[in-house]
């Protein structure tokens, strides 16, 4: 996320004295900054001093009318699954501080957790070489283990037939009622998995470089790693292929169609297990898709914070549709 200069004001106050309130003896809030390229949220790095050195933490608080009401819900969640993956040496995830899910203490509901290291890439450069690292990541918290008494809510679909919107100005209703009919059908069996539900490049922290620069040529530095997972507040039970079919979505749309279809490979090339059945992958593809006509604006607010200022409507709803069409003709 991209770091500007905080706006405090009298809707953080009380927000501010219960963050100081949770942190150890002696220390104390130096410095606040807005974070920005979330969309859910409003995210604040805070600076803390105290006698055994400076840490900086992340403030979670949900604003908007609709995030506010589902607060109890989403940020309990998220701080449940913190707490859950402390100990996971493969998913690198914040550590829980405090929680404050239904505002008693906050101006709105607020979760405080530790500030992971590295920052969002949204860029063209460099897509290839993360995309191995995010389908490694994703393997990686898919194989989380979990008790009965830890496993997350089943998953929940993001659209259905009767509720998906699809483009009315491209000439192309044949294809999306072809896509929609896709998933005009019963879920398809799966083998259930512990799911990131929002695993995307914006939920992703890097650090380091790139082992190749973007013409092909040597890079300086060949220690290009993930550093942090965010955005747990989806966490769910469900099908590998779901968590899949997100992020090829989102590669798609910030990257260009080619990418998006190239993540499910490099999935099971790190060691994951989608669907065999091409048309049980494709439902999972389409019922993720689908979610997102007809102009992804969901997704292109927070990048464009983040410079990707080319991804206009009109940029975002072709790459869909092509996407969209690429999927029927290779899986259907």
């Amino acid at each position: 996320m991209r770091e500007t200069a905080d706006e405090e004001g009298t809707e953080w106050a009380a927000t501010r004295v219960w963050a100081e309130k949770s942190l150890a003896p002696g220390e104390r809030i130096r410095r606040v900054t807005r974070l920005r390229g979330g969309w859910s949220a409003q995210m604040r790095r805070l600076d803390v001093f105290g006698p055994d050195g400076a840490r900086a933490l992340v403030l979670r608080s949900f604003v908007e009318p609709f995030f506010v009401r589902h607060a109890p819900g989403l940020l309990t969640r998220e701080a449940d699954v913190l707490r859950l993956l402390a100990d996971s040496g493969d998913v690198p995830a914040a550590r829980f501080v405090a929680l404050d899910a239904r505002a008693e203490h906050c101006d709105h509901p607020s979760l405080l957790m530790t500030l992971l290291p590295g920052r969002v890439r949204a860029d063209d450069a460099g897509a290839e070489q993360r995309i191995a690292l995010l389908a490694r990541q994703l393997t990686a918290i898919h194989g989380v283990r979990v008790s009965d008494a830890t496993r997350p809510r089943a998953y929940q679909a993001w659209t259905a037939p009767d509720r998906a919107q699809v483009p009315a100005a491209t000439g192309r209703a044949a294809l999306w009622r072809r896509a929609v009919d896709v998933i005009r059908r019963e879920p398809p069996a799966y083998e259930p998995c512990f799911l990131h539900r929002d695993f995307h490049p914006g939920n992703v922290l890097f650090t380091g470089n790139a082992p190749f620069s973007s013409d092909g040529t040597d890079g300086v530095g060949a220690d290009l790693r993930v550093s942090g997972v965010v955005d747990w507040v989806e966490t769910s039970w469900g099908p590998a292929d779901l968590d899949v079919a997100h992020c090829s979505t989102a590669l798609a749309l910030l990257h260009g169609v080619p990418t998006g279809m190239s993540f499910a490979e490099a999935y099971t090339g790190a060691g994951g297990r989608p669907a065999e059945n091409g048309a049980d992958h494709l439902y999972w593809r389409l019922l993720d898709a689908l979610a997102y006509a007809p102009d992804a604006e969901k997704l292109a607010v927070p990048w464009r914070e983040l410079g990707r200022t080319d991804l206009t409507p009109e940029v975002l709803t072709a790459r869909l549709e092509d996407y969209v069409e690429q999927l029927l003709d290779r899986f259907a």
